[in-house]
């Protein structure tokens, strides 16, 4: 089937997804056709588009005449015998197996044989909502994201038994309706879902090993890491009642893949009801709706009398003598600190006790910085403290590296800091997916820069950071903590020894 033959498009289900699909599909040009189960659904999207596209008009986002004739495609259907002629049918249903396949057996038997049948699923495999039709070539998963209109991406997903035919016409289509389309194979997570588990799971990790509160990650990872939002605030917003269960659902159809395991903090909250903003409480405290965030601690007055800087790391050790310099320090030379100074250790991927310990330090003097990111590039600075380092120490430091007025966030002790462990977990997973085959490293970052918002997509982010230096992150975690979680992906270590691009894809 060629794009220029999907002229009626029909959508089954005419909640928030549906609704959304049924605007963009109206505005490009097609007739749309909405039918539900529920008549009062039905009456109530195609009031809900009238007022949105009249919103539209108001705001001069369209004419006048563009929003009637908008609204004027938008067809209400009474019965399913209704979608009979359209071009292609799409299910924004309930996401239960059995519901969705007996759909599709009853639109079999109305619509004509090359019309296709398009599931807006998030979780289910495409392959097996297509068990038992007839004609299985012409079922395609098409994934929209909720706000419809405003998430510019959508994922065309083909099944075993799909055509690619199939697929090749809905990612033009995709385009007509001013979307971006990433095409991938039928897995669990399909791209985005799946390329999102290294931010909240790990997140989790951190806060579960008592690391930091969830305040602390979600503003390292925000004003650090340059991400729109932390994991904690992220979850709060789409709600555990949706995240939890996503988690569990890869983590179980992965065959329990310790690189999506959950954690027992989001099952906990789950069956407590602290859902996030809708419930009014979640990760944060949301009175009148309003998220509280418990005031930050002042900034010690305390400095060092001296500081010394490790050389194990020579990156670090460069970074953090130019910004001493900068704060009007002048680190001492020696090849081993003085017994009253402050001394600073750079690790990647390791804790402040290795750190120390490796090199012989006194652990009360030890404090550890996060150099993965440029200083320079970020609004925050993290500090790491060893299970043994004094609180004179730990102010000392605080007081010092917040001194021109760039906030400092203290953790306790652990491999990797928050920010090394998050954004190489992101990286790290995004490199295995696009070594499945699951999708090109292009629309892996096509589809997580917009539908997750990112600063960059995800190979890209390892790219500008260096996949060496996240190969030694993940490598030093994976030696240190013994957990299968951090193992480097192929595709990572690979390019990283080789020097060459996280998008560099074999000839």
């Amino acid at each position: 089937m060629s794009n220029s033959t999907i002229h009626t498009l029909g959508i089954v289900g005419t909640g928030a997804m549906g609704r959304g699909i049924a605007q963009i599909a109206a505005q490009a040009g097609l007739t749309v056709n909405l039918f539900d189960t529920n008549p009062q659904a039905v009456a109530a999207a195609r009031q809900y588009l009238q007022d949105t596209f009249a919103k539209l008009a108001d705001k001069g986002k369209i004419s006048a005449a563009d929003s009637e004739a908008a609204l004027a495609r938008v067809k209400p259907s009474n019965a399913l015998e209704d979608l009979a002629g359209c071009d292609m049918v799409l299910e924004a249903i309930v996401e239960k197996l059995e519901v969705k396949r007996d759909l599709i057996a009853k639109l079999e038997a109305i619509l004509r044989e090359d019309a296709i049948i398009a599931s807006n699923t998030s979780s289910l495999s495409i392959t097996a909502i297509a068990v038992g039709a007839k004609k299985p070539g012409r079922v395609v998963g098409y994934h929209f994201f909720n706000p419809v209109p405003l998430m510019k991406v959508v994922e065309v997903i083909d099944g075993l038994s799909g055509d690619p035919a199939v697929g090749d016409a809905l990612m033009e289509l995709s385009r007509r309706m001013g979307h971006t389309p990433v095409r991938c194979k039928d897995m669990p997570g399909f791209i985005v879902n799946h390329a999102g588990r290294g931010m909240n799971i790990e997140g989790l990790k951190i806060a579960q090993e008592g690391v930091a509160e969830f305040v602390d990650i979600d503003n390292i990872m925000r004003e650090q890491a340059g991400f729109r939002m932390g994991p904690f605030e992220l979850m709060d917003l789409t709600g555990l009642d949706v995240s939890h269960p996503v988690m569990e659902s890869i983590y179980n159809q992965f065959y329990q893949e310790a690189r999506y395991r959950p954690s027992p903090i989001t099952a906990t909250r789950y069956v407590g009801g602290l859902l996030g903003r809708k419930t009014g409480a979640g990760f944060y405290a949301y009175p009148d709706g309003q998220k509280q965030v418990p005031a930050a601690k002042p900034v010690p007055d305390a400095r060092p009398a001296s500081v010394w800087v490790s050389r194990a790391n020579e990156r670090g050790h460069a970074m953090t003598v130019k910004l001493l310099t900068a704060l009007g320090v002048t680190p001492e030379a020696g090849n081993a600190p003085s017994a009253e100074a402050l001394i600073v250790v750079t690790p990647l991927g390791l804790d402040a006790t290795t750190a120390a310990l490796q090199e012989g330090l006194d652990a009360r003097r030890v404090i550890a910085i996060d150099t993965l990111l440029p200083f320079e590039a970020t609004k925050r600075r993290t500090l790491m403290t060893t299970p043994a380092t004094s609180a004179a120490t730990r102010d000392a430091a605080h007081g010092l590296f917040a001194s021109d007025g760039v906030p400092v966030t203290v953790i306790r002790d652990s491999a990797g800091f928050v920010a090394q462990r998050i954004v190489c977990c992101i990286v790290n997973i995004a490199s295995d997916i696009a070594q499945q085959r699951i999708a090109t490293p292009t629309d892996i970052d096509l589809a997580v820069n917009l539908g997750l918002g990112y600063p960059k997509g995800p190979l890209a982010l390892g790219d500008a950071i260096g996949p060496d230096l996240i190969l030694q992150v993940l490598t030093n975690l994976d030696r240190l903590t013994g957990d299968m979680r951090y193992r480097p992906s192929p595709w990572l270590w690979r390019r990283a020894s080789l020097g060459l691009s996280l998008l560099t894809e074999e000839a």
